[in-house]
């Protein structure tokens, strides 16, 4: 049973399900849900720093259902962004539902698509990238997989790192800079990657190309299917998606910062570079998305051994929780900025 524990992850899109067939205030049950039942679950729960052994580690290791439970995502996903865009396009909501629609999808877009996204997206083998990818597709931020895999785990926690918040950065400050920066930084990578293999920057090779392809060919769908209305809905729900990922960026790191060596390089990622969180109910709902430490000392790790290290920052709260704390910067600069540690807070001033 432990190991179907992750199952609580799909709780937010039963319940974006449930909101757009129950309609009314009922739409606005997937924000709720995400981030005041879930915050207070995290307060009640304890926190789990428990490791797993490593005949545990083996045996999860070999075990398929941790990664069915990534796939099946996949068509919840899907079917949810239809569903939504068929009800939207079928009947007038008054106002507040129709937001409450956007909220609703976009949160399932940041936690179930993104968020899903990200791991699969370190994941070696063709099908299991090809998912990660097409979960990018409705939030409009393909060019995530190149810029996170070959750019954030490169320089996290350094000035040249869009997705690493600065000390005493608002997080609306750090939705603009974070989404354009890395935006540009995907092409530049892509373009670097395509020299390093001899191919023209008009390849066909070229993913970032295709990215922008694959993405306006699924608005021109919805808007051929769903009219204008339809086109709207889409667009507005992306865009909570990935700011809602821009919002996690900025818990992850906030503040942090790799000293330098004696020769002028970065010291290599370490545990300490990443804010960690052992609050139990966001380890499940995010897929141990807030074992953050691990994921940078190991990227290749999957999420059902991810560890905590003794080392590693710690947040007070659950990333859910912290999301929220982030939405009130003075609030937030108060409980956090007296946590990173000073000799980064000094290297960076």
């Amino acid at each position: 049973m432990k190991d179907l524990k992750y199952l609580a992850a799909f709780c937010i899109p039963v319940f974006a399900f449930l909101g757009i067939y129950l309609q009314n205030y009922w739409v606005w049950a997937t924000p709720v849900f995400a981030f005041v039942c879930i915050p207070i679950l995290e307060l009640i729960f304890p926190v789990d720093t428990e490791n797993l052994d490593k005949d545990t580690v083996d045996s999860r290791l070999k075990k398929k259902v941790f990664d069915w439970l990534l796939y099946l995502n996949l068509p919840i996903v899907f079917g949810l962004v239809i569903y939504s865009l068929v009800a939207v396009s079928a009947k007038t909501f008054a106002t507040y539902e129709f937001v409450g629609l956007i909220f609703s999808v976009g949160i399932v877009l940041g936690v179930n698509g993104i968020n899903v996204a990200h791991e699969l997206g370190h994941r070696q083998t063709t099908n299991e990238r090809f998912i990660g990818k097409a979960l990018l597709l409705p939030s409009f931020y393909m060019h995530f997989f190149i810029e996170h895999n070959y750019g954030h785990h490169l320089h996290a926690a350094t000035p040249e790192d869009p997705a690493t918040a600065r000390y005493n950065q608002t997080v609306y400050s750090f939705w603009l800079t974070s989404t354009v920066r890395q935006y540009f930084s995907a092409w530049r990578i892509q373009k670097r990657l395509l020299e390093n293999n001899n191919q023209s920057f008009l390849s066909f090779k070229n993913d970032m190309f295709w990215y922008h392809v694959f993405q306006l060919g699924y608005l021109t769908i919805v808007f051929t299917l769903f009219s204008s209305k339809g086109l709207i809905f889409a667009i507005a729900a992306g865009i909570v998606g990935f700011i809602l990922l821009e919002t996690v960026n900025y818990i992850e790191h906030y503040g942090l910062l790799r000293l330098k060596t004696k020769i002028g390089r970065y010291e290599r990622v370490r545990e300490m570079h990443s804010w960690n969180s052992n609050h139990v109910i966001g380890r499940i709902v995010l897929y141990e998305l807030t074992r953050h430490s691990d994921h940078h000392y190991k990227s290749s790790k999957k999420y059902q051994i991810l560890d905590c290290h003794d080392e590693s920052p710690q947040m007070p709260y659950g990333y859910p929780t912290s999301m929220v704390i982030a939405m009130f910067p003075p609030l937030w600069f108060k409980i956090m900025n007296k946590r990173v540690p000073e000799n980064m807070v000094l290297n960076r001033a």
